[in-house]
């Protein structure tokens, strides 16, 4: 079965040029003239592949991209924008959406079948490799009839990928269901009216994400952002909320998960009213040293998240990073912290 691709362009003349390549390199093409239509296209057909320009009429490349996001039937769907011009700002706001690549016109025949070509395997490929782990993805491993029926349900999921920095929900979004992270690392953060950021957590391989907005049926508490390049798997939220109707067992889990993480936070909150700065990197150190289930004491994390986290200026996170390691508390190379002494962290005065 020929896979399918959708053309997403207003110049007519370059429309029928991409259709006529794709259709003779055996492709089935669906073409759109602009961006409302193109989203109609691919709800309705979910193409295996989209290539879309950027400057349309009724909605622009990154309006595409980013209402396609948010159906759960073409959010994984690999993506290339097609631009008559290739600056930074414009890559760089492309791949934060989630495009996959970009095309820069003119292009030729064989430049485009090789991206196509290049993206379609690498989607088989990672599809592959969802369904060879799906063990590894079990978290809730338990001889029950309700846990078995979860763990089936995320044996059916396929993940989607998110690059570094990429967002996969804001806070106040409608909650569309729970997601579980198979890959990578993810942080939550919270704004606050001067546009500064509280991070509320950093999650990692087989952590959850949205439970509370699950459990109560409303928006999502936070914004939660790619920190690596991961993949995370979706959960509807209609599915479940059979599951936890249905199951008690599997209610009782998440009751538990979602109560460990406020406990979480309460202490974080207790934390940054109360504490020192040293004492507030400290916690903060052995928090992510937790929360990320890292190796060998190495945590990897940039200033400003640190600063996030712990709710202090970038510039004194550098200075206190710069005691600790003279104290022989941590090692530091760039973003990589190397955690050398826990009880010194753990009974750092107030």
């Amino acid at each position: 079965m020929s896979k399918k691709v959708l053309i997403i362009e207003d110049h007519g003349e370059i429309r029928t040029n991409l259709v006529e390549i794709l259709e003779m390199a055996r492709y089935t093409v669906y073409q759109a003239e602009n961006g409302k239509l193109g989203v109609e296209l691919a709800i309705s057909h979910v193409p295996d592949i989209i290539l879309c320009d950027i400057m349309m009429p009724e909605l622009d490349g990154y309006g595409v991209l980013y209402m396609l996001n948010r159906h759960e039937q073409t959010a994984g769907i690999p993506f290339i924008f097609l631009t008559a011009k290739a600056e930074h700002t414009d890559l760089r706001k492309g791949m934060e959406l989630g495009a996959d690549d970009y095309l820069v016109k003119p292009f030729d025949d064989m430049e485009l079948l090789n991206a196509i070509d290049i993206r379609l395997r690498k989607k088989a490929a990672n599809d592959l490799s969802h369904r060879s782990k799906a063990e590894a993805f079990k978290v809730l491993v338990e001889k029950t009839d309700g846990l078995a029926e979860f763990n089936k349900i995320i044996e059916e999921k396929k993940s989607r990928d998110f690059k570094k920095n990429q967002v996969i929900y804001y806070e106040q979004d409608h909650g569309k269901g729970l997601y579980l992270i198979t890959r990578g690392r993810v942080k939550t953060i919270k704004l606050a009216k001067d546009g500064r950021e509280l991070m509320t957590g950093i999650y990692g391989q087989g952590d959850y994400l949205g439970i509370n907005s699950v459990l109560s049926d409303s928006c999502y508490a936070d914004t939660a952002t790619a920190l690596e390049d991961s993949s995370v798997c979706l959960i509807p939220l209609d599915q479940m909320e059979t599951i936890l109707n249905l199951y008690p067992e599997v209610a009782r889990k998440f009751i538990h998960l979602l109560s460990r993480d406020n406990r979480a936070k309460e202490e974080q909150l207790l934390e940054l009213a109360y504490h020192s700065v040293r004492k507030k990197m400290a916690g903060t150190l052995l928090r992510l040293y937790e929360q990320a289930k890292v190796n060998d004491n190495l945590i990897n994390i940039t200033r400003e998240d640190l600063a996030a986290m712990a709710c202090i200026a970038t510039e004194t996170v550098s200075r206190t990073l710069s005691d600790f390691k003279d104290e022989l508390l941590i090692a530091r190379n760039g973003t990589k912290i190397t955690l050398l002494n826990h009880d010194g962290l753990a009974k750092m005065k107030n």
